[in-house]
């Protein structure tokens, strides 16, 4: 069923009041949150942190930077 066919049985208020719609809101801003500390690393580790420091601050564990930085090109920089 489409937003708009859910919204139309339970209205919006009644839907956003639901366990599930509270519960994907939740995930959705926990998953940004996370998206968001992987956009960090770059940067951390080009303002001279090490993986570890980067982590630490992050909240990631090594494995987490080591395996986003995999994605990157290689760099003089880092």
């Amino acid at each position: 069923m489409s937003r708009e066919e859910i919204e139309g049985m339970f209205g919006l208020s009644d839907l956003k009041q639901t366990r599930v719609y509270q519960e994907g809101k939740q995930e959705g801003k926990q998953e940004g949150a996370r998206e968001e500390k992987f956009r960090m690393i770059p940067l951390l580790l080009r303002l001279g942190l090490s993986f570890e420091e980067t982590a630490k601050e992050l909240g990631l564990s090594l494995e987490e930077i080591q395996q986003e930085m995999q994605k990157y090109p290689p760099s003089q920089d880092m």
